[in-house]
């Protein structure tokens, strides 16, 4: 059986004075729908039965757990925290910008609203893979960019939770009105009934043109 993820990273920086800000995206790889980034921050304690108790949920990776148990874990997510936030970057900027820079720019804005809810409080960033060029007040020595770090921190897994369950509920509401490509089902990955149908109807205006041309050369 595999870990879940730890506070190891958190109680190394809570014990250097500094508030934890975990983030990760979701939807980075998808056909369709925005990006979503969330943050999270964990209370710093070293109270032990405080720890047992956010360890003791089950949080994990959020491609790890299914839909319900991702539900329930976003909402005590939510409670636990000390403060969390979510961006979202429309498909109108990913198409402009790319997805690259689209992800930055959402991470950056979770890091800055959470800032200035904390106001002056010396933060540390625990990235999923990135490391954020001009993450401002925070800089690249704040930061640390972790590879599988939603499988590692416990503060970066919550954050792709609440992300998670909030890009899944938005991908749900598009598909009533876009149903033929299956975003209820699929929340605008490239499957093959999504695949079948970009081919057969073409795109929409929630289509990634980038992703789709590529693939298939379809023009709206």
């Amino acid at each position: 059986m595999n870990s879940l993820p730890t506070l190891d990273h958190e109680i190394e920086l809570w014990k250097k004075g500094y508030i934890v800000i975990g983030v990760d995206e979701v939807g980075r790889g998808a056909f369709a729908g925005p990006l979503f980034v969330g943050g999270v921050i964990f209370n710093p304690t070293t109270s032990y039965e405080q720890k047992t108790r956010l360890l003791s949920y089950g949080i994990n990776d959020s491609k790890k757990l299914k839909p319900n148990a991702r539900k329930m874990l976003s909402k005590i997510i939510q409670n636990e925290s000390l403060v969390y936030h979510i961006s979202a970057v429309n498909v109108n900027t990913i198409n402009r910008i790319g997805i690259g820079k689209a992800t930055f720019l959402a991470m950056r804005d979770v890091v800055k609203c959470l800032r200035e809810k904390l106001k002056d409080e010396k933060i540390f960033v625990l990235i999923d893979k990135f490391y954020v060029k001009r993450l401002n007040g925070i800089g690249l020595k704040n930061q640390k960019g972790i590879i599988h770090g939603d499988e590692i921190s416990l503060s970066i897994a919550a954050a792709s939770i609440i992300a998670k369950v909030a890009r899944d509920r938005h991908m749900r509401k598009l598909s009533a009105k876009y149903k033929v490509y299956g975003w209820g089902r699929n929340k605008g990955y490239g499957t093959k009934k999504h695949q079948e149908a970009i081919r057969n109807l073409g795109i929409t205006n929630f289509h990634r043109k980038a992703f789709i041309k590529n693939l298939y050369s379809v023009n709206r």
